[in-house]
């Protein structure tokens, strides 16, 4: 193998593979891309067995077809420090020799035949979501995903297509986070988990339109530049409907940033924060076991007969906000230890309180 590509070029794309790789054991096969030269093309892969992409380019110039692997990270390490010019690769005696100019690298391949075949999606089923509808949904979903939960299902987030909608779902159990889309394309039903991996990376490299394709372990989502898949985690996701009240005994609209200023201010002391809603006003302050105090008040005609009290981990809140787009959003409050509803258009969040 012996190609000459740009390094902007070699490099663009050895960024967005590089989270698909193995980080801990570079042992590992999984911790090198993989490289094939053939008939004008370069196609470059990476996976960690759980997640993978496939890129290829035809901005290169292939002066010999060939095959060879590369551990990623080092090979971006050196692609960086060198100029904005092209560079050459060439695979000679089981080593992969990286050359621009006066300077020369070299890095041990292991054999290309032991690189892990990637899932096809020829005659899969097929997923059709507007890519930018996708990807909105899953940002607003993301800070809702649990981390590192042994309840595996937790640690990923819910497509649920029903006949008439789509629903993106995820929870870390103290809150729920939900967008609804309608099922214009009517299709089939279906229930998938992807991993938050997935969906991080997802957000990264999808701005186009894509085709999307399934089976029991695999999503694979394809677009004019990538072909991406992750394993699905097996699970049953929660009950979610059973968790979104299903009526409020008082509902608030109220401002975007008014409310992110004043819980700023009480971060800065206590991420617990606890809001009186009185008849004017509501009144924010910290909650906190030291000594430490933050208190601010919003004037806002809130219309509570007696004060109403909730307590909450403020962070929830402002990952519901700094989701958002409109200056407003809806509250909806049942009882003060009870879950209560932040909404926006066909997005909802609902968060259990802090008890006091």
């Amino acid at each position: 193998m012996k190609v000459l590509i740009e390094k902007n070029i070699l490099e663009n794309i050895l960024i967005h593979a590089t989270p698909f790789l193995e980080k801990k054991d570079t042992s590992l096969i999984t911790s090198h891309i993989f490289l094939d030269a053939q008939n004008n093309t370069l196609n470059i892969k990476a996976t960690d067995y759980d997640i993978g992409l496939f890129v290829s380019t035809q901005n290169v110039e292939i002066l010999q077809n060939g095959q060879a692997t590369a551990n990623g990270r080092k090979l971006l390490d050196i692609v960086k420090i060198l100029k904005n010019d092209k560079i050459e690769l060439e695979l000679l005696h089981d080593t992969l020799f990286i050359k621009q100019g006066n300077s020369k690298f070299k890095l041990p391949i292991f054999s290309p035949q032991q690189f892990p075949e990637f899932p096809s999606y020829e005659n899969k089923p097929s997923l059709t979501i507007n890519s930018h509808k996708l990807i909105d949904a899953l940002k607003k979903i993301t800070p809702a995903i649990d981390t590192n939960n042994p309840k595996f299902e937790l640690n990923g987030a819910l497509i649920d297509i029903k006949e008439q909608s789509i629903n993106f779902v995820s929870t870390d159990t103290r809150r729920l986070a939900i967008v609804t889309l309608q099922n214009e394309q009517q299709n089939a039903e279906l229930s998938i988990i992807i991993p938050k991996k997935a969906i991080l990376e997802i957000q990264k490299l999808f701005f186009d339109d894509i085709s999307m394709f399934y089976d029991e372990t695999h999503l694979i989502i394809v677009s004019t530049e990538y072909t991406f898949f992750t394993k699905l985690i097996n699970g049953k996701f929660p009950e979610y409907s059973r968790i979104i009240p299903k009526e409020t005994k008082k509902s608030l609209t109220l401002p975007k940033k008014e409310i992110i200023d004043a819980l700023k201010q009480i971060t800065t002391v206590s991420n617990d924060v606890k809001l009186t809603f009185l008849n004017e006003k509501i009144v924010f302050e910290s909650l906190s076991d030291d000594n430490n105090e933050a208190k601010t008040e919003l004037l806002y005609p809130a219309n509570f007969e007696e004060s109403f009290i909730l307590a909450v981990n403020s962070r929830y809140i402002l990952d519901f906000l700094n989701s958002i787009e409109t200056p407003e959003f809806l509250m909806g409050l049942n009882d003060s230890n009870h879950p209560f509803v932040l909404q926006e258009n066909n997005f909802k969040t609902v968060i259990m309180p802090i008890v006091i």
